[in-house]
């Protein structure tokens, strides 16, 4: 599977911003799709995951209520809606592909997009 992210930027704290993973190379519907993140000198974290038919999800705890996980299989592509931004999520978003619903090591996805910057300003 070939994802690629974006809809990075730069916004001010407060603000929002909608990230999207367009998937190519096979059918994106039998994959849980995840995003992670990793901030400058920061090792890179789970942020959320949606199941194969979009009717469920999980989230990171600390970012469940600001960030919405969505994906339409039909244009095989996933989104990630964050509200609310706050400069420490800053960094570099990357979706993922497994075939694991539930989980969030980094290790169960096997497919990665190349990142999309995403800077919040205070």
């Amino acid at each position: 599977v070939q994802l690629v992210e974006t809809g990075g930027g730069s916004v001010q704290a407060g603000g929002s911003l909608t990230l999207s993973c367009a998937a190519s190379g096979i059918t994106f519907d039998p994959y849980v799709i995840g995003w992670f993140r990793q901030a400058p000198g920061k090792e890179r974290e789970f942020v959320a995951a949606i199941r194969r038919s979009g009717g469920s999800a999980y989230y990171a705890d600390s970012l469940r209520g600001r960030f919405t996980i969505s994906r339409d299989n039909a244009k095989n592509t996933a989104y990630l809606q964050m509200n609310s931004l706050k400069p420490e999520d800053t960094g570099v978003y990357y979706c993922a592909a497994s075939t694991t619903w539930g989980t969030t090591r980094q290790a169960d996805f096997g497919s990665w997009g190349q990142g999309t910057q995403v800077t919040v300003s205070s």
